[in-house]
Formats: C-alpha cells, sequence, structure tokens
C-alpha cells in the first residue's frame, strides 16, 4: 500500500500578473505557478496542489497584503461557482488586464501595434446576461435539483439560489427554477436550460432526454404563467425546440439605425445587451460607409451589424453559414423597411473567392467570426481591397494571427484596436480591431 503523499507546505509569494483566465501568476522555486483568486501586486500564502512540468497550480490560503484593486465580490458562492473568474477584482483592473491581453496577443502572435489604441467599451457590470445555458443536475445526496453554471474546478453544478450576471428575471429565478424540475417527473432527464431574454419576453428552453407527462407539461406552464416566462422543450437537436404553450415573440431593438430585430430562443445573439448596442454604434463609425459604398458583412448572424449599416450605405450584402439565420436576417430587413441589404448563404470556412457574393465590388467590410477565427476569409478580404475592414473579435488570439496575417501578408495598416468588455467579472476578451488598405 502507498504511503499518502504529505500536503504542500503553506509558502509566501508575490503575485506579479494575471493570466488569460483570470488567475494570479507567481513564482515558486523558479517555477510558474497559477493561484485563483489571487491579484497583482498582492502578498498571499498559498498552497501548491498540482505540480506539473512546465507550472504548477496554488491555492489561495490568505492575503498577507491586499491590492488596492480587490473588492468584496457581490456573489455568495463565488469562487465555487466557474460563471465569473475576476468579481474580486475592480472593474478598472479587470478591464486593464483584458487590453493588456489584446496588447500581449498582438505583439506576440501578430507582430503588430495599431496605430491608435480604442478606449475599453463599457456596460453594466451586473445582471447583464441575456443569453445563457444553464446546468441542471438532481443531486441524491442533497435530494433535489441545482440549476446554474459549472463549479469553477468540477464538472458540478454549483449550488446557487441568485445569480448576479443573469439579467431579470432569470437572476432571481434560480431557486424557483430548481424547484420546478424538482417536481417534474423526468427531473433527472432534464441537463440544461437554455436562457433567451428580449427586450419584452423571456423564454426557457428544457433540453428534455423523456417526454413530459401531462402533469408536468401542466407544472412547466403554470411556472411560466406565474413569473411571466415562456416555456419551450427541446427534445432532440437545435431544430426540435418548440414552444410548450403560448409565447411571445423574442426581439431586441438597436438605437443606431432604429432597427428591431426579432430572433429565437437558441440564436445567437450578443450576450450583453446594452454593450452590444454601443459596439454596433462604434463599428459602424469606424467603417464610415456612405451612401456611395457597398459593404460586404461576414458572420452577419441574424442582422446586427447589416440592417444598422444599410440606413448608412448605398448597399450592404450579409453573409452567414446557418441558413435558419439567414432567413431570420431577410425576415428582419423586410419588417425593418429595409431594400438595399442582400443576404446569402455561404460556408465561411472554406475559400469562397468563386461564390456569387464575392464577385461583387465593396468599398467596406465588416467580419464577425467565431472563436477560431477568419483565416479563411483572409485572401477573399484582400482580393476585393476594401479601403476599410472592421474586425469584431471574441479571441484576442486568433484576431491577432489574422491581424499579422492581414498586415504582412495581404498590405494592410492596423489602423487602431480596443477591447470591449461584453463579459464582466469573466475572463473573456472581446474586442475590435480597424484595418485600412496600406
Amino acid at each position: 500500500m502507498k504511503p499518502a503523499r504529505a500536503a504542500a507546505a503553506p509558502e509566501s509569494v508575490e503575485i506579479t500578473g494575471l493570466s488569460h483566465d483570470g488567475r494570479g501568476i507567481a513564482r515558486l522555486a523558479g517555477k510558474t505557478a497559477f493561484v485563483p483568486g489571487a491579484l497583482p501586486g498582492e502578498q498571499v500564502t498559498v498552497e501548491r496542489r498540482n505540480r506539473r512540468g512546465s507550472f504548477d497550480e496554488a491555492t489561495l490560503l490568505s492575503v498577507e497584503r491586499a491590492s488596492a484593486e480587490r473588492v468584496v465580490p457581490r456573489c455568495s458562492a463565488y469562487g465555487t461557482c466557474g460563471g465569473c473568474a475576476l468579481q474580486h477584482a475592480s472593474p478598472a483592473l479587470q478591464r486593464a488586464a483584458k487590453h493588456q491581453a489584446l496588447v500581449d496577443e498582438l505583439g506576440r502572435i501578430g507582430k503588430v501595434t495599431p496605430a491608435q489604441w480604442l478606449a475599453p467599451l463599457t456596460g453594466p457590470e451586473f445582471n447583464y446576461r441575456r443569453r445563457a445555458r444553464l446546468g441542471v443536475k438532481y443531486v441524491a445526496k442533497k435530494g433535489r435539483v441545482l440549476v446554474g453554471f459549472r463549479e469553477r474546478a468540477a464538472p458540478y453544478v454549483a449550488d446557487v439560489s441568485v445569480c448576479e450576471v443573469l439579467a431579470p428575471p432569470v437572476a432571481t429565478l434560480i431557486e424557483p427554477l430548481a424547484a420546478l424540475i424538482g417536481s417534474l417527473s423526468i427531473r433527472e432527464r432534464i441537463p440544461q436550460v437554455e436562457v433567451a431574454i428580449a427586450d419584452a419576453a423571456t423564454a426557457l428552453v428544457f433540453r428534455n432526454l423523456d417526454a413530459p407527462s401531462a402533469a408536468d407539461s401542466e407544472a412547466l406552464l403554470a411556472f411560466g404563467a406565474t413569473h411571466g416566462v415562456d416555456v419551450w422543450l427541446q427534445p432532440g437537436g437545435l431544430a426540435t425546440a418548440a414552444p410548450l404553450g403560448p409565447h411571445r415573440p423574442l426581439t431586441y431593438r438597436l438605437a443606431e439605425g432604429e432597427v428591431t430585430l426579432t430572433f429565437q430562443p437558441l440564436d445567437f445573439i450578443q450576450v450583453n445587451g446594452a454593450l452590444n448596442d454601443r459596439m454596433v454604434a462604434q463599428a459602424l463609425d469606424w467603417l464610415a460607409a456612405g451612401p456611395a459604398d457597398a459593404v460586404l458583412d461576414l458572420y452577419c448572424g441574424l442582422g446586427n451589424f447589416t440592417l444598422p449599416i444599410a440606413r448608412r450605405a448605398g448597399r450592404v450584402h450579409g453573409v452567414e453559414g446557418e441558413a435558419g439565420l439567414i432567413e431570420r436576417a431577410r425576415a428582419n430587413a423586410s419588417a425593418n423597411g429595409i431594400d438595399n441589404a442582400r443576404f446569402s448563404v455561404a460556408d465561411l470556412s472554406k475559400d469562397c473567392r468563386d461564390l456569387p457574393f464575392a464577385r461583387e465590388a465593396y468599398q467596406r467590410v465588416l467580419l464577425d467570426p467565431p472563436r477560431v477565427g477568419a483565416r479563411e476569409m483572409l485572401p477573399l478580404i484582400a482580393a476585393l481591397g476594401p479601403a476599410r475592414v472592421v474586425y469584431i473579435s471574441c479571441h484576442p488570439g486568433s484576431l491577432a494571427r489574422d491581424a499579422g496575417l492581414l498586415v504582412h501578408e495581404h498590405g494592410f495598416r492596423l489602423l487602431a484596436a480596443g477591447i470591449m468588455d461584453m463579459f464582466p467579472h469573466t475572463a473573456h476578451v472581446e474586442s475590435m480591431a480597424v484595418f485600412e488598405r496600406g
């Protein structure tokens, strides 16, 4: 029988920085160590838990000298719930860390620096999330259902009663939702609930592995009526999602262009509605499209950028890989009385230079790709030779790679870049970059 491994002795260390996922960075015996919950400039006591080849992971035991940027987390489950990583840091420090992450990635990966750094775009710091996927788990030992985000260091659902980052009304519906699911006959066959909060309606999509009984359906509809939410069921893939009973259209309005967009509860929309409004306005200002310009909007989705662009430009062509989103983008254009926007379905993970939309002339390009970036689209953008390109990014590493290619291989200049705090209290870095033809 192997002897039990002795616990590591506590060690005092100074935190010198933040990692890309929000953990404190220190040096322990000449080796990098990551310390969740610690902030730069702090002297802390830690215990090394996981020793790996090139780095160690440590647990924060106490803070001996606190940073002036340390704040008291609002959430009682903070530190256990994995929905947030930086509630212990001031908003100013969070944004500074995200800005530095963008600076570092652009320099290290892309070997580029913008001519101008944009001021961070900011919005509400709490109760901002209008889209979320909540885990659901019946825990026999507790005799009840848990609903929420996953734990930070484990695959379990965090035990919370209120979520400080979800938008109302769902922020305070965690406990009632858990009680509802716990009362159902299929309580162990619902692994998740998707949340979609619009301007005047909220949809909850229950992923149900088994069909609900008549009593279950009655309970679900009663919950919806009591709390003013619409209940949907999703027995299979995304296409199977359907309302259980009466439901209202999901819409949000953009001040820029004065357009209203309708969406389905499982559609991609920007998580932070207030920040999205400011992002669209800033993107259009930097795109600088006028009545004489044609604009190509790649990864256009529902038309979040396309429709406001159409209010300023001569014409705009939105391209997206998902046919359902294009169908709704066309409907949104029609509903807003916009007739100078066209839409095409195309697989943007492949070379599209021979497709009809790519044979048109464009003076401006806007793109909002997924985390993997837009590498396959860069030759097309270079061939089109637009005067200006606005790139919306949800991953600084892929943006840095693409920025390096646009500048060093395709002759563009990085005019401006900056972060957008789309996900306060998390380590997610959203950013915007502006390129002009060199």
